[in-house]
């Protein structure tokens, strides 16, 4: 049987205040998408809410992107992505929380997505985010009431990339900050260079130019 990875998208699609459109970052799911499906892995999307999940950054001009968007089974999966809370965790073999501003609304504290998360990892599976998808671990607790960051080295955009787009006064708390807080060593690298950690069966990168690289991992880790 092939392997199984489930990409979580957020639902969000208003930048705070600003009125501004978010949603997830079309690359940092493309790309892992590519890096997956020819690695012979099976890709299946998720989303916070269901339905289509929101888009933001994308690039026509980028091939990665066009073939992930006109990839008719993807396609057919954007149109009506199943809510995290729908999903039963037991055929995957991991999950990529993508990043995008959104995910710093809905995925902190998501009961569906934590739910996937902690019964991946504690099967065996492992946990991957890229850029703002790190979102989806603060609040995450396995079973026995621990964070499943506690102790684990990390990667996540920094508050330094936050304040250089502009955004440190509108998303709702600093990632990076945060996960700290819940016990995660925080390791940053300059601003918007390719930075990925694994921990274990933690695997993080800290922004888009990361994506790569923390699918790179999860398949080396998978097969």
């Amino acid at each position: 049987m092939p392997k199984r990875v489930l990409i979580a998208l957020t639902s969000h699609s208003v930048l705070g205040s600003t009125g501004r459109p978010t949603g997830f970052y079309v690359s940092e799911a493309a790309v892992p998408w590519e890096v997956f499906t020819e690695a012979g892995i099976e890709v299946g999307l998720v989303s916070v809410a269901g339905g289509r999940p929101p888009q933001d950054g994308e690039d026509p001009g980028d091939p990665v992107q066009a073939r992930f968007l006109a990839d008719e089974r993807i396609a057919a999966q954007l149109a009506d992505t199943p809510a995290a809370g729908a999903v039963d965790p037991a055929p995957y073999d991991a999950i990529l929380f993508a990043g995008g501003h959104g995910t710093m609304w809905d995925f902190p504290g998501d009961p569906g997505l934590a739910a996937l998360g902690r019964g991946i990892y504690e099967s065996g599976g492992i946990v991957a985010a890229v850029c703002h998808g790190p979102a989806a671990l603060v609040g995450l607790t396995l079973s026995d009431g621990s964070h499943l960051v506690a102790g684990k080295k990390v990667a996540a955009f920094t508050n330094a990339e936050e304040e250089a787009v502009g955004l440190a006064g509108v998303v709702p708390f600093l990632l990076a900050d945060r996960l700290i807080e819940q016990g995660a060593v925080h390791v940053p690298a300059d601003d918007f260079t390719a930075h990925t950690i694994a921990d274990g069966r933690l695997i993080t990168g800290q922004n888009p130019a990361s994506a790569r690289g923390v699918a790179e991992r999860v398949v080396s880790a998978l097969l």
